[in-house]
């Protein structure tokens, strides 16, 4: 009902014990029954350690620092510049293991994407979407987000 036409799955490791209809062995599949393209986009993926030197102290999580460290290098930024591009062609939804997105790092590749100018919507089953909303202790700067303490 959202019209989406391409998954992008964002976990570093695209696989499932629990739920093997998830896994990319099976997925891809899948979802071409339904006319759904997916692509794995591997350097979005979480996991990320965050740095000793972070300037992230705003997220007590240390895998949501670690990946907010990880946003603000070539990397990312390449990362991201492949999901943009994908996302202008077909609409898009972005996936990952947690349903919840605040709690899962896709909420902080939203922040990098509202940041840049760009519309993200959560859909949180089959009501409306919810739109993205800029974490409040985001600061953008340069178009890099850091996560200052206080």
């Amino acid at each position: 009902s959202a019209g989406v036409e391409l998954v992008a799955d964002v976990r570093t490791i695209p696989r499932s014990r629990h739920n093997p209809q998830f896994d990319i062995a099976t997925m891809p599949a899948a979802l071409q029954t339904r006319a759904l393209a997916y692509v794995h986009l591997k350097g979005l993926g979480g996991l990320r350690h965050a740095r000793p030197d972070s300037t992230n102290l705003g997220w007590r999580n240390l895998s949501f620092r670690g990946f907010a460290d990880y946003m603000q290098t070539p990397a990312f930024a390449a990362a991201l510049e492949e999901l943009i591009a994908l996302a202008s062609a077909r609409t898009t939804v972005v996936m990952c293991a947690e349903a919840l997105p605040w709690r899962c790092h896709r909420s902080l590749i939203a922040d990098a994407l509202v940041a840049r100018g760009f519309s993200v919507e959560h859909i949180m089953g089959s009501g409306a979407p919810r739109p993205h909303e800029l974490n409040p202790r985001a600061v953008v700067a340069d178009g890099l987000i850091h996560y200052p303490a206080g």
